[in-house]
Protein backbone atom coordinates (compact mmCIF):
# COMPACT_ATOMS: atom_id res chain seq x y z
CA UNK A 1 0.00 0.00 0.00
CA UNK A 2 1.34 3.46 -1.15
CA UNK A 3 -0.57 5.77 1.13
CA UNK A 4 -3.38 6.28 3.14
CA UNK A 5 -4.26 9.88 5.25
CA UNK A 6 -6.09 10.14 7.87
CA UNK A 7 -6.63 13.83 9.34
CA UNK A 8 -8.00 14.18 12.72
CA UNK A 9 -10.15 17.32 13.80
CA UNK A 10 -11.54 18.39 17.26
CA UNK A 11 -11.08 20.55 19.85
CA UNK A 12 -8.58 20.31 23.04
CA UNK A 13 -9.78 17.98 25.73
CA UNK A 14 -11.83 15.84 23.10
CA UNK A 15 -8.71 13.13 23.09
CA UNK A 16 -8.15 13.57 19.92
CA UNK A 17 -3.71 13.20 20.31
CA UNK A 18 -4.77 9.86 21.83
CA UNK A 19 -6.77 8.91 18.75
CA UNK A 20 -3.93 9.71 16.40
CA UNK A 21 -1.52 7.83 18.68
CA UNK A 22 -3.42 4.60 18.78
CA UNK A 23 -3.56 4.85 14.91
CA UNK A 24 -0.27 5.25 14.70
CA UNK A 25 0.54 2.42 17.31
CA UNK A 26 -1.57 0.07 16.06
CA UNK A 27 0.09 0.46 12.18
CA UNK A 28 3.53 -0.11 14.17
CA UNK A 29 1.81 -3.43 15.71
CA UNK A 30 1.23 -3.92 12.12
CA UNK A 31 4.59 -3.55 10.80
CA UNK A 32 3.34 -0.62 8.36
CA UNK A 33 5.03 2.77 8.20
CA UNK A 34 3.87 5.36 9.81
CA UNK A 35 3.78 8.79 10.68
CA UNK A 36 1.91 10.81 13.02
CA UNK A 37 1.96 14.73 13.54
CA UNK A 38 0.50 17.15 15.60
CA UNK A 39 -1.15 20.44 14.72
CA UNK A 40 -2.59 22.49 17.60
CA UNK A 41 -4.29 25.77 17.23
CA UNK A 42 -4.69 26.58 20.91
CA UNK A 43 -3.53 23.57 22.94
CA UNK A 44 -5.30 24.42 25.87
CA UNK A 45 -9.12 22.81 26.38
CA UNK A 46 -11.29 24.13 23.82
CA UNK A 47 -8.88 25.73 21.72
CA UNK A 48 -8.86 23.41 17.94
CA UNK A 49 -6.56 20.61 17.44
CA UNK A 50 -5.84 18.82 14.52
CA UNK A 51 -3.51 15.61 14.26
CA UNK A 52 -2.31 13.81 11.03
CA UNK A 53 -1.72 9.93 10.28
CA UNK A 54 0.02 9.13 7.18
CA UNK A 55 0.47 5.33 6.56
CA UNK A 56 2.00 3.37 3.94
CA UNK A 57 5.59 3.36 1.74
CA UNK A 58 5.23 7.20 0.54
CA UNK A 59 4.20 8.43 3.50
CA UNK A 60 8.06 9.78 4.52
CA UNK A 61 6.79 13.06 5.58
CA UNK A 62 3.95 13.69 8.52
CA UNK A 63 2.00 16.29 6.76
CA UNK A 64 -0.95 15.54 4.45
CA UNK A 65 -1.24 17.99 1.35
CA UNK A 66 -4.69 19.82 0.85
CA UNK A 67 -6.89 17.86 -0.99
CA UNK A 68 -5.33 14.23 -0.03
CA UNK A 69 -6.96 12.63 3.03
CA UNK A 70 -8.41 9.37 2.93
CA UNK A 71 -10.72 9.78 6.04
CA UNK A 72 -11.53 12.99 8.38
CA UNK A 73 -12.55 11.94 11.77
CA UNK A 74 -14.26 14.87 13.11
CA UNK A 75 -14.54 15.16 17.19
CA UNK A 76 -16.33 18.30 16.33
CA UNK A 77 -18.64 19.25 13.62
CA UNK A 78 -17.40 23.08 13.30
CA UNK A 79 -13.57 21.86 13.16
CA UNK A 80 -14.81 19.45 10.89
CA UNK A 81 -15.98 21.98 8.20
CA UNK A 82 -12.78 23.98 8.62
CA UNK A 83 -10.59 21.26 7.36
CA UNK A 84 -12.40 20.11 4.86
CA UNK A 85 -9.39 21.99 2.69
CA UNK A 86 -7.92 18.17 3.12
CA UNK A 87 -10.60 16.51 1.47
CA UNK A 88 -11.74 15.70 -1.89
CA UNK A 89 -14.47 13.88 -3.24
CA UNK A 90 -13.09 10.52 -2.63
CA UNK A 91 -12.61 11.56 1.08
CA UNK A 92 -14.56 10.01 3.75
CA UNK A 93 -15.63 11.98 7.04
CA UNK A 94 -16.70 10.72 9.94
CA UNK A 95 -18.18 13.12 12.08
CA UNK A 96 -19.17 13.58 16.14
CA UNK A 97 -22.69 15.29 16.05
CA UNK A 98 -21.40 16.87 19.63
CA UNK A 99 -21.12 20.93 19.05
CA UNK A 100 -18.37 22.48 21.33
CA UNK A 101 -18.99 26.10 20.10
CA UNK A 102 -15.23 27.85 19.45
CA UNK A 103 -14.19 30.66 21.72
CA UNK A 104 -14.26 33.07 19.09
CA UNK A 105 -18.18 32.49 17.76
CA UNK A 106 -19.34 33.50 21.50
CA UNK A 107 -16.61 36.33 21.53
CA UNK A 108 -17.98 37.51 17.72
CA UNK A 109 -21.47 36.93 19.22
CA UNK A 110 -22.32 34.58 16.35
CA UNK A 111 -24.65 31.55 16.25
CA UNK A 112 -23.08 28.18 16.15
CA UNK A 113 -24.75 26.65 12.74
CA UNK A 114 -27.60 23.64 13.09
CA UNK A 115 -25.80 20.34 12.37
CA UNK A 116 -28.18 20.06 8.58
CA UNK A 117 -25.92 23.23 7.83
CA UNK A 118 -22.60 22.20 8.82
CA UNK A 119 -23.32 18.61 7.09
CA UNK A 120 -24.67 19.95 3.72
CA UNK A 121 -21.23 21.97 3.46
CA UNK A 122 -19.52 18.62 3.48
CA UNK A 123 -21.47 17.42 0.81
CA UNK A 124 -20.05 20.10 -0.83
CA UNK A 125 -16.60 18.25 -1.16
CA UNK A 126 -17.76 14.55 -0.44
CA UNK A 127 -21.01 12.67 -0.83
CA UNK A 128 -19.10 9.89 1.62
CA UNK A 129 -20.47 11.26 5.03
CA UNK A 130 -21.00 8.98 8.08
CA UNK A 131 -22.33 10.70 11.37
CA UNK A 132 -21.76 9.66 15.09
CA UNK A 133 -23.37 10.29 18.33
CA UNK A 134 -20.29 9.89 20.21
CA UNK A 135 -21.40 11.16 23.50
CA UNK A 136 -24.35 8.85 23.76
CA UNK A 137 -22.40 5.92 22.81
CA UNK A 138 -19.50 6.41 25.28
CA UNK A 139 -22.15 7.08 27.84
CA UNK A 140 -23.99 4.08 27.15
CA UNK A 141 -20.19 2.32 27.46
CA UNK A 142 -20.14 3.51 30.73
CA UNK A 143 -17.89 6.85 30.91
CA UNK A 144 -18.82 10.10 28.66
CA UNK A 145 -14.48 10.55 28.28
CA UNK A 146 -14.53 7.58 26.16
CA UNK A 147 -16.08 9.36 23.45
CA UNK A 148 -12.34 9.51 20.88
CA UNK A 149 -12.59 5.76 21.55
CA UNK A 150 -15.72 5.36 20.03
CA UNK A 151 -14.94 7.80 17.08
CA UNK A 152 -11.76 5.31 16.76
CA UNK A 153 -14.50 2.01 16.54
CA UNK A 154 -16.09 4.14 13.87
CA UNK A 155 -13.11 4.07 11.94
CA UNK A 156 -12.52 1.13 12.35
CA UNK A 157 -16.43 -0.08 11.49
CA UNK A 158 -16.16 1.30 7.96
CA UNK A 159 -13.04 -1.49 7.39
CA UNK A 160 -11.01 1.39 5.12
CA UNK A 161 -8.65 1.81 7.69
CA UNK A 162 -5.15 -0.76 6.23
CA UNK A 163 -4.57 -1.80 10.21
CA UNK A 164 -6.41 -4.59 11.84
CA UNK A 165 -9.20 -3.86 14.13
CA UNK A 166 -7.40 -6.27 16.60
CA UNK A 167 -4.29 -3.78 16.59
CA UNK A 168 -6.25 -1.12 17.20
CA UNK A 169 -8.23 -2.23 20.34
CA UNK A 170 -4.39 -3.56 21.39
CA UNK A 171 -3.10 0.25 20.93
CA UNK A 172 -6.22 1.28 22.95
CA UNK A 173 -5.26 -1.33 25.84
CA UNK A 174 -1.54 0.10 25.85
CA UNK A 175 -2.27 4.03 25.77
CA UNK A 176 -5.08 4.30 27.83
CA UNK A 177 -4.88 3.72 32.14
CA UNK A 178 -5.66 -0.13 33.09
CA UNK A 179 -8.65 0.61 35.01
CA UNK A 180 -10.54 2.00 32.12
CA UNK A 181 -9.79 -0.09 29.53
CA UNK A 182 -12.66 -2.53 29.53
CA UNK A 183 -14.81 0.43 29.29
CA UNK A 184 -13.12 1.95 26.28
CA UNK A 185 -13.02 -1.35 24.80
CA UNK A 186 -16.76 -1.39 24.54
CA UNK A 187 -17.04 2.20 23.54
CA UNK A 188 -14.91 0.88 20.80
CA UNK A 189 -17.37 -1.95 19.49
CA UNK A 190 -20.28 0.65 19.77
CA UNK A 191 -18.66 2.96 18.02
CA UNK A 192 -18.12 -0.09 15.29
CA UNK A 193 -21.34 -1.40 15.42
CA UNK A 194 -23.30 1.83 14.83
CA UNK A 195 -21.00 2.17 11.60
CA UNK A 196 -21.88 -1.39 10.60
CA UNK A 197 -25.56 -0.71 11.22
CA UNK A 198 -25.84 2.61 8.93
CA UNK A 199 -23.51 1.01 6.15
CA UNK A 200 -26.21 -1.73 6.25
CA UNK A 201 -28.90 0.64 6.03
CA UNK A 202 -27.27 2.31 3.08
Amino acid sequence: MKEFNVVLAGVGGQGTLLAAEAIGVAAVKDDLNVRVSEIHGMAQRGGAVVSTVRIGETALASTVLEGRADVILGFEPFETLRNLKYASEKTLVIMNTEKIPPTELAAKNLKYPDIEELVKKVHLFTSHVLLVEAPRLAKEAGSSLARNVVMLGALAGTEVLPVKTESLKGAIKELVPQRHVEVNIRAFELGCATVREQKQKA
